[in-house]
């Protein structure tokens, strides 16, 4: 199938799936936990999606849910102005993904962006949900391989478009509306323009303070080194709105990077308003 004829079934069929009614396929998160007595335990949660705008969460779904993603990070900062339409004009690097609960503490995960036709294939496993001195706490691993099938013109990075990363995962909530998380990341091969790979230490810090049952107000930071074209941490604040199987997040951040191995190595921007863009992502459960 070429490139067009994908593109002319993709969008229907994402607007489509995006579009179902609530009844349809997808499932409340407060349903995986009913049971026909009353519970002995009240289980243990501290972010209510399985990622903040791009660090993952120990979050995962309930086993043999489906969680389907479209994102979008637009390339014109909201800096310029009208005539950009404050960065909507466009254009935008796009992320499509789909993860699977292989078990109710496990999943498996498949995303592409259209940045440097990344490909992303990662496994996350939550190994742990409990409370500490009264606070709940949760962890998890999580790990992925990416493949850069458009490389830069670079002579001699021909067999250098492969990446890798593994992180750890630690989240806690603190009260019951303030959930706090940190991931420290090793990043194998940070930069494809160059010639040599080089494993980087990166570290991700997340927050979300949930303001009800539907809303919340989200923030991340990501420590990262200097490196040439991506001299600067990214950082992201915005809102995210929860209801039926839905989470809609809407953002301002300095980095356009979304893929794990390319968000987690930097971004050209400063954390300034005049570089800040616009984004959105769009996760949806579904349980066939």
């Amino acid at each position: 199938m070429s490139i067009p004829q994908m593109t002319r079934f993709l969008i229907p069929a994402t607007v489509l799936i995006l579009l179902l009614p609530p009844g349809v396929g997808a499932q409340e998160r407060t349903a995986r936990w009913q049971r026909s007595g009353a519970p002995t335990e009240v289980p243990v949660t501290v972010f209510h999606s399985t990622q903040s705008a791009n660090l993952p969460t120990a979050e995962t779904l309930g086993r043999g849910e489906w969680l389907f993603e479209i994102s979008h990070r637009f390339l014109p900062a909201v800096s310029d102005g009208a005539g950009a339409l404050w960065g909507l004009d466009g254009p935008v690097y796009n992320r499509l993904a789909l993860s699977y609960a292989v078990a109710d503490n496990a999943m498996l995960g498949i995303t592409r962006s259209n940045l440097q036709d990344n490909l992303d294939l990662s496994a996350k496993v939550r190994v742990l949900a409990s409370r500490a001195g009264g606070i709940p706490v949760m962890a998890a691993l999580n790990a992925g391989v990416a493949w850069n099938t458009e490389t830069p013109a670079v002579f001699g990075i021909e067999d250098n478009e492969r990446q890798a990363y593994a992180q750890l995962i630690v989240d806690a909530l603190l009260g019951e509306r303030l959930a706090l998380g940190v991931t420290p990341t090793l990043l194998n091969n940070p930069r494809i323009a160059d010639i040599d790979a080089e494993t980087a230490f990166a570290l991700g810090l997340s927050g979300q303070l949930y303001l009800s049952d539907q809303a919340s107000l989200l923030a991340e930071w990501l420590v990262s080194e200097d490196r040439p074209d991506l001299g600067h941490d990214a950082g992201t604040f915005g809102i995210e709105l929860e209801t039926g199987g839905h989470f809609f997040k809407l953002i301002l951040t300095n980095s356009a990077r979304m893929n794990p191995t390319q968000f987690l190595g930097g971004t050209p921007f400063e954390f300034s308003a005049g570089e800040w863009r616009l984004g959105f992502n769009v996760t949806r459960v579904l349980k066939f």
